[in-house]
């Protein structure tokens, strides 16, 4: 196993963000999903069985809430059908995104829409369940998700939802060349990484403590990617990244950035370490 050439860290200040006091982070888990280390990163092994997360992000803003990600819907079963064979693995179905709203007292009203990381079936599955929830994704991705094999699913949970298309300003963000300030006020920054995909993006979130977040979708799948700057094995490159190339410099980009927030891979569960779940509010207080 070869490691990537280790960038040189982030020595510029970090951008300014005005997030406002009442900003909050939680995150949704909705299951997981078994697959070998050995087919996860480079020098992974056979005998380490790795649990994949399939997660949501909830981030509360006063100007609307939105979630990134959609993890696992009502209807997985029929979703996993969809898969070609060699894509099914075993899996533990928690309970999907809008259960988990429910259950908390959240007032769904108060959704302005999902980002999506990327359109593949373990990011968008819940959509089925939040039929009045707008679906937020690039010109870049939609064109992906409505061509090619990986978005079967994505066009089935998706018929009937409200689509809110975004685009990229030439304003650089942490390496970034291109991106798009959701709330215009640095608090929640989306950045084109079209790798994975060609509208893959990655999401930072910075809140009013000044704790930062970046939520890379499937750059790398797991954090050894960071912190072993190691890629994925070459046979899963070839078959999950629309460009090799591309996720190795946007890799590169976010290990330099390592130390100076918390990195989220979607898939690997010890990164959402700390980040807390939706609880149920007492009746009267709704969230």
């Amino acid at each position: 196993m070869r490691a990537l050439a280790n960038p040189p860290a982030w020595g510029q200040p970090l951008p300014e963000a005005n997030a406002p006091a009442d900003m909050a982070v939680y995150q949704l888990p909705t299951g997981t999903y078994e697959t070998p280390a050995a087919l996860a990163v480079r020098g992974g092994s056979f005998r380490d069985k790795r649990q994949f997360a399939a997660s949501a992000i909830l981030v509360q803003h006063p100007k609307g809430d939105l979630l990134i990600d959609a993890g696992f819907g009502a209807d997985l079963a029929a979703h996993i059908a969809m898969l070609p064979r060699f894509m099914r693995s075993a899996h533990h179905a928690g309970r999907t995104v809008r259960e988990q709203l429910d259950a908390a007292g959240y007032d769904r009203s108060r959704l302005t829409g999902v980002v999506l990381t990327h359109s593949h079936w373990d990011h968008t599955g819940g959509l089925d369940s939040l039929r009045d929830t707008p679906i937020w994704m690039n010109a870049y991705e939609r064109r992906h998700a409505s061509q090619h094999w990986d978005g079967k699913v994505f066009r089935h949970v998706s018929r009937g939802h409200e689509m809110h298309e975004y685009g990229f300003d030439d304003r650089p963000y942490l390496g970034f060349p291109s991106s798009y300030d959701v709330h215009s006020d640095g608090s929640m920054v989306i950045v084109h990484a079209g790798g994975h995909t060609t509208g893959s993006v990655i999401v930072f979130v910075t809140v009013s403590s000044g704790a930062r977040y970046a939520f890379i979708g499937d750059l790398t799948w797991q954090l050894d990617g960071i912190r072993r700057r190691v890629e994925r094995p070459w046979l899963m490159s070839k078959l999950a990244d629309h460009d090799p190339g591309q996720v190795r410099q946007d890799l590169l980009r976010m290990i330099a950035l390592d130390g100076l927030m918390r990195i989220v891979p979607a898939h690997d569960l010890r990164a959402y370490g700390g980040i807390p779940t939706l609880t149920p509010q007492p009746a009267g207080q709704p969230r």
